[in-house]
């Protein structure tokens, strides 16, 4: 009986460890009066695949199909743009000037994770945003879009080149008043963004009328003082233009931030905490 069971048991080991059949029984012998170790506990070549069998055939092979199953486990999947539309298909009026696409920002190249000029938004965020560009379109004025969803491979991107102090090819366009040594402690450069997250958007009016953008008293993704949503030194008429993008935006559920005139998230962002790395490219929606 102590032949078959040990032939038994190195049937069953047979293909997890190459091992003798002579230092197999030896070890088993040395080992007969201790509980087995569990498979998942050993680690070879230090302790032998025989050290783990137990004595009856049936628990060893309960064991392998157990220790099987954990190592073929599905993996927990990427996020991935099942919860995101195509902004241009959820707001048919909006204008897109796709930034990042193109050279024209202020590293002066295309930027990762952009494979297509279009705008990616969540459901809730583009729903929000329909009622921003119904509201304003009775008024005679068209949204356009420099920004939506945003790669953490972008942001990735624009802090590789924040490091590298010695490219200012864009400067004297987006931060001629500043240094850029000091993009990162005056928060212009972040190592993760709000736009990662999916339901936030850069964007300004366009004027129906005239056919052209409203004038706000600074362009987008200056670095500085004057693209704060407040700053004074601006004209009365083009406060009372930031003011009216603003306003819109609030009050169909959006927020912004003291620095930037054009930048607004979702309140009830449904992504808060989850920072998204798929491309740019209609070919990531279901």
């Amino acid at each position: 009986m102590r032949n078959k069971r040990l032939r038994t048991a190195f049937a069953v080991c047979g293909f997890l460890l190459a091992l003798t059949a002579g230092a197999a029984a030896g070890r088993l012998s040395k080992r007969s009066q201790t509980a087995p170790e569990s498979a998942a506990e050993v680690s070879a070549p230090e302790i032998s695949a025989a050290e783990t069998v137990p004595t009856s055939a049936a628990p060893a092979a309960e064991t392998t199909a157990a220790t099987t199953a954990q190592s073929f486990a599905p993996a927990v999947p990427e996020p991935d743009a099942s919860d995101f539309v195509l902004l241009s298909d959820a707001v048919p009026d909006v204008i897109l000037e796709m930034r990042y696409y193109t050279t024209y920002n202020f590293i002066g190249d295309r930027i990762d994770g952009y494979d297509a000029p279009c705008a990616l938004l969540t459901k809730e965020a583009a729903a929000a945003l329909r009622g921003v560009s119904d509201e304003l379109g009775e008024k005679g004025y068209r949204l356009k879009i420099y920004d939506a969803y945003r790669p953490q491979t972008a942001v990735d991107h624009f802090v590789r080149w924040a490091e590298d102090t010695a490219d200012i090819r864009m400067k004297a366009c987006f931060y001629p008043e500043l240094d850029k040594s000091v993009l990162f402690e005056s928060g212009y450069i972040s190592r993760h963004s709000a736009h990662s997250r999916g339901s936030t958007v850069d964007l300004t009016l366009f004027d129906i009328s005239t056919g052209k953008d409203v004038d706000m008293g600074g362009t987008f993704d200056y670095f500085g003082e004057r693209s704060h949503p407040d700053f004074r030194g601006v004209s009365q008429e083009q406060y009372a233009n930031r003011r009216l993008l603003r306003d819109a935006m609030t009050s169909h559920g959006f927020h912004g931030i003291s620095t930037e005139w054009w930048h607004f998230t979702l309140n009830d962002e449904p992504f808060p905490e989850t920072f998204f790395s798929f491309p740019v490219d209609p070919a990531v929606l279901p």
